[in-house]
C-alpha cells in the first residue's frame, strides 16, 4: 500500500499529522492482530526529487497536491482481498487519504 495524502496540509498542522499517524497506527495494529500486517512506516514530509538532470529540494513531489506519505506491506490472498482490507482504513473512509494498492513483483533470480 502506498499512502497518499495532502502533504502541504500535514506540514501546516503538525498536531493533525500526529493525530493521523496515531489513527493509522491503531488501524495497522488491527491488521497485525488479523495476521495481515507485514511492515511499513510513515515518511517525513520533506525530501528530494531526483531526475537525470536535476535534484530538486522543494519536496519529494513537484506540483502534485497529493504525495506518498508512507507505505504498508500486508499479506493478502489476492489484489481483491488487499483492496477489501484497505477499504477498512478510517482515513480512507473519511475521505482524507487515498491508498494505492499494488502487488509486489516477484523476481526470478
Amino acid at each position: 500500500m502506498l499512502i497518499r495524502e495532502d502533504i502541504e496540509r500535514l506540514r501546516k498542522s503538525p498536531e493533525e499529522h500526529s493525530k493521523r499517524i496515531q489513527e493509522m497506527t491503531r488501524w495497522v495494529e488491527g491488521l497485525g492482530e488479523s495476521g495481515n500486517y507485514v511492515g511499513g512506516e510513515p515518511l517525513v514530509t520533506t525530501g528530494r526529487y531526483v531526475s537525470k538532470d536535476n535534484v530538486l529540494s522543494d519536496g519529494p513531489f513537484i506540483e502534485a497536491k497529493e504525495s506518498i506519505s508512507g507505505y504498508v506491506f500486508i499479506k493478502a490472498e489476492n489484489l481483491d482481498q488487499a483492496v477489501s482490507i484497505v477499504q477498512t482504513c478510517p482515513l480512507v473512509l473519511n475521505d482524507t487519504m487515498v491508498i494505492e494498492v499494488r502487488p509486489i513483483m516477484a523476481l526470478n533470480t
